[in-house]
């Protein structure tokens, strides 16, 4: 009888935590929603714009005329930076205006993300 009970009980709770769940997904915004918005505008600030001035897929390198990186705390200039996977400079070359995030990775610096500007 307990165990009927009890087995009452637990399915009681799970009704009752689906049913407040249901009235809250009313088509509203929710608190998960904002902030993946923030995430993503957040995401779209801490990248870099640049100009890839060269491209050495032997090295697995690339040269980047950029504007501050903030998350290094770096002025603009033109530098070398490692990449993180060398696949990103197949999409890439010289001339191209591009947005990039960079992070200091084994004592140097590497692009992790690198996409066309738009």
């Amino acid at each position: 009888m307990k165990s009927n009970y009890r087995l009452f009980l637990m399915t009681a709770a799970l009704a009752a935590s689906y049913s407040i769940g249901a009235i809250a997904d009313d088509g509203k915004t929710h608190a998960g929603a904002q902030n993946a918005t923030k995430t993503q505008a957040a995401d779209a600030v801490d990248m870099t714009d640049g100009e890839v001035r060269k491209v050495d897929k032997d090295n697995q390198k690339i040269t980047l005329r950029h504007g501050e990186i903030k998350n290094l705390d770096m002025p603009g200039m033109t530098m070398v930076f490692k990449v993180k996977d060398p696949a990103m400079l197949d999409k890439v070359q010289a001339g191209d205006k591009v947005k990039f995030r960079a992070e200091k990775s084994g004592g140097a610096l590497v692009v992790t993300e690198i996409q066309p500007a738009k």
